[in-house]
């Protein structure tokens, strides 16, 4: 399935997992599935029915890679 063509219905099956650096915030946490071949989705934990964001790999390895070098730490 290319990410362009796919729909919420089409993650309904996804395995999420929630982030590492998610602590005792109630509940804020980003999850993240890579079930799907040629994209990775992201979605909010505490909206598990909204919107989720799709990246290739490529462009998850750059967002991680750019978190571990601390470029969107204020």
């Amino acid at each position: 399935m290319e990410p362009e063509n796919f729909t919420a219905k089409d993650l309904a099956g996804a395995v999420w997992k929630k982030s590492s650096r998610s602590g005792g915030n109630g509940g804020n946490c980003v999850e993240v599935t890579t079930d799907f071949p040629g994209f990775i989705a992201v979605r909010d934990s505490k909206n598990p029915h909204g919107p989720a964001l799709i990246f290739t790999p490529g462009e998850w390895r750059a967002f991680l890679s750019g978190v571990k070098l601390g470029e969107f730490d204020e």
